[in-house]
């Protein structure tokens, strides 16, 4: 009898209160592993994408002489420069040849890419013609055929886009002046993630890596303006003010933004 009562002791608190310890760290475990995996997600973001199309742009002008879509005869140092000109009899600034006052040319892009142009021009699709015709190689990208874009995971696991275009910005704006690489369909960590990386700093307003579709960069003066939106933010969503947390549901596919990326040359 007493063996059967001993073979039929239960868990004492002790050990139960071990398990519940030990699961506890195995799930802190998991949590902290898939951070540091997005973590180097994005690093690898930045080295194998980002990184490789600066690249990718300073090789140009090192073969050339000139920026992306400028003009080897009459260059204007503006991405895009050669659909830059000046109506011969008034003077006016045109883009192409039926634009005109507008602030400089279109974005050069790979295909139809859905971006704001803030210059108000025609997009011009032959982002790769120009690299592919001056021998230079394109980052791997997505996939051959899609080297401009980059997919990942967000937050919630659902499949997001990056894609790039390059443009000429004119002085004034609430975004950096002058040549930049525009980067769409970041969410809003890997945007403050990249800036970060990039400037030392995730401030939207300053530094070469800012944030498109701000107000008041370019005359408020105050330092670190946080980037506008978060993962709580669905896609499509955006927030009305800085007190606004989003309302999406944890299956939602999070909101993106638009990087400029300000380029050396």
């Amino acid at each position: 009898m007493s063996g059967s009562n001993s073979s039929m002791r239960g868990f004492t608190l002790v050990e139960m209160s071990l398990v519940l310890v030990v699961i506890g760290l195995i799930l802190g475990a998991v949590s902290i592993g898939r951070d540091m995996q997005r973590s180097a997600e994005y690093v690898k973001i930045k080295q194998k994408f980002v990184d490789q199309w600066v690249s990718a742009y300073n090789n140009h002008y090192s073969r050339t002489g000139v920026v992306l879509g400028d003009d080897q005869t009459a260059p204007r140092y503006m991405v895009n420069g050669a659909e830059y000109q000046k109506d011969a009899e008034s003077g006016d600034i045109i883009s192409g040849e039926d634009m005109s006052g507008e602030d400089g040319p279109g974005p050069i892009c790979n295909g139809d890419a859905q971006i704001s142009d803030i210059n108000s021009a025609p997009v011009t699709d032959t982002l790769f013609q120009e690299m592919l015709r001056h021998g230079i190689q394109l980052p791997p990208g997505r996939a051959e055929g899609f080297e401009d874009r980059y997919v990942y995971l967000d937050t919630n696991g659902n499949p997001q886009e990056l894609r790039v275009c390059f443009q000429w910005n004119a002085p004034g704006q609430d975004v950096p002046s002058g040549n930049v690489m525009v980067i769409s369909g970041l969410t809003p960590d890997l945007a403050r993630t990249l800036d970060q990386m990039i400037d030392g700093q995730a401030d939207a307003c300053e530094g070469v890596f800012r944030q498109e579709g701000l107000t008041g960069c370019a005359t408020d003066r105050t330092p670190s303006k946080e980037w506008q939106g978060a993962n709580t933010f669905a896609y499509g969503e955006a927030p009305t003010n800085d007190d606004d947390l989003g309302a999406r549901q944890d299956e939602d596919q999070i909101m993106t933004v638009v990087a400029h990326y300000k380029m050396n040359q």
